[in-house]
């Protein structure tokens, strides 16, 4: 199975996508197939539950399960008498003990990936079980579909089938769908589910080509597959943000941050060169890429390392709260890819810019190229969207990996009109502001600009 633990706002307001209430700003938790694969048990779940509340994660903000068949009498889900002795029920009610919400996983045909009995023409009674065992979260998986698949018609049809069987239990369960962007999820799960999976599964490497993963274009891919590096995955991403918003959200899969395939820099690290800190003065920073851009197009944040096990290094990554704000923002708005630059030594140079609440914005430059870059991030650029009034503005800048003297993520960089000249950019470095205009008048867009 992959079991989830989370730590869940679920407000409950009239929606526009998937009418559940939840998943206003993209979900966060933890998962345990990138680390743990098939390898778990009560104890795993509840270790690194544990460890999720010692670590004070929630203030920052899933296969193998199944037993070998289901009931023969009722035909319902049963979780495997030896992993799970006391049974989901008492794992879901001691995780909820610990004030987490509790997930679980399932597939949208005959079996699930792992080989396990999947929830095809199973839904209702499936769901009935989830929501009577205290289920807040399900992730719902493409494996073994028995062909059902084609076209959007008839992904939705078979998706939309757990979709109403989850409602119609009247227990708030957050429906994260995995066909792996199979049929263009963006287009036909924002009425049905809380996200989707844009992709074939990450796989912990920045950006190596696999032909397990062949698709260049998301938007006519024949064939999701699997391991997708990080970088491709950004790249799929790209065209799809615009679907996105409160409740509905484009998953790019599950974080590797702390599993070991990627530096610092590739993971999302603005760290000191010497550990623990020492003053910024006397250190090289390094910055972020996958938890950077995770957070920035609003994916959901789910973590697959081993949480009872981290270094201060990973620790440090996923609890910057000023990139979470950002991913948390409640104005919803995935940030979007202004411009992509390819570089004769390979590679390419990428401006992202989104919108916060307050008129306040984020922008990001990311270099996937093999070689450090000197670039000038031009205001022109990244408030395209906003107009002139903005391109002429005056901002005060945050970077989002640097903390300021009280320890606070996003040290002030002081105020910029214009741009920002002479960026240096490490190889496979992200950098993050936050944009802040000195003074709010007459930045109003002006018909004119529309």
């Amino acid at each position: 199975m992959t079991l989830s633990l989370f730590a869940l706002a679920l407000a409950l307001p009239a929606v526009l996508a998937y009418d559940n209430g939840l998943a206003r700003t993209p979900q966060m938790g933890w998962n345990t197939w990138n680390h743990f694969g098939c390898g778990i048990s009560e104890d795993t779940i509840l270790s690194a539950a544990r460890a999720i509340v010692s670590h004070n994660l929630t203030s920052y903000g899933y296969e193998c399960w199944h037993a070998p068949a289901r009931d023969p009498n009722t035909g319902a889900p049963v979780a495997d008498p030896e992993k799970f002795p006391n049974g989901i029920k008492a794992v879901a009610d001691e995780v909820h003990s610990l004030g987490l919400k509790f997930g679980i996983y399932s597939s949208a045909g005959t079996y699930t990936c792992g080989g396990r009995f999947g929830s095809l023409d199973h839904e209702e009674i499936d769901a009935q079980t989830y929501a009577s065992w205290g289920v807040d979260y399900l992730k719902y998986d493409n494996c073994f579909n028995e062909g059902r698949a084609g076209t959007p018609k008839i992904s939705y049809d078979r998706f939309a089938n757990m979709s109403r069987a989850l409602n119609a239990t009247g227990r708030p369960i957050l429906y994260s769908m995995c066909n792996w962007g199979e049929d263009g999820p963006w287009n036909f799960a924002v009425d049905i589910a809380n996200s989707w999976r844009i992709s074939g599964d990450i796989h912990d490497d920045f950006g190596r080509f696999d032909d397990r993963c062949p698709c260049t274009d998301i938007l006519d891919c024949k064939l999701p597959g699997f391991h997708c590096a990080m970088s491709r995955i950004i790249d799929f991403a790209a065209p799809v943000g615009q679907k996105a918003g409160p409740g509905r959200w484009n998953d790019l899969d599950m974080l590797e941050v702390g599993n070991g395939g990627m530096t610092f820099d590739e993971y999302g690290m603005c760290f000191p060169c010497v550990y623990p800190p020492a003053p910024l003065t006397a250190c090289v920073w390094f910055v972020v890429t996958h938890f950077s851009m995770w957070a920035l197009v609003k994916s959901p944040l789910i973590l697959g390392n081993d949480v009872t096990d981290m270094t201060n290094e990973t620790l440090t990554i996923i609890t910057n709260d000023a990139l979470i704000a950002v991913n948390q923002d409640p104005n919803g708005s995935p940030a979007n890819r202004v411009w992509k630059r390819t570089l004769p030594e390979g590679g390419d140079l990428q401006l992202w810019s989104g919108s916060l609440v307050n008129n306040q914005f984020v922008f990001a430059l990311m270099n996937t190229s093999p070689n450090p870059q000197t670039v000038n991030v031009s205001f022109n650029d990244v408030f395209v969207d906003q107009g002139r009034g903005y391109q002429t503005g005056t901002f005060t800048l945050y970077d989002l990996w640097q903390k300021d003297d009280a320890g606070k993520w996003g040290k002030s960089l002081g105020d910029f009109t214009g741009g920002v000249p002479d960026v240096q950019v490490g190889t496979h470095q992200t950098k993050v502001w936050k944009a802040v205009p000195v003074s709010t008048n007459g930045r109003r867009r002006d018909r004119a600009d529309l």
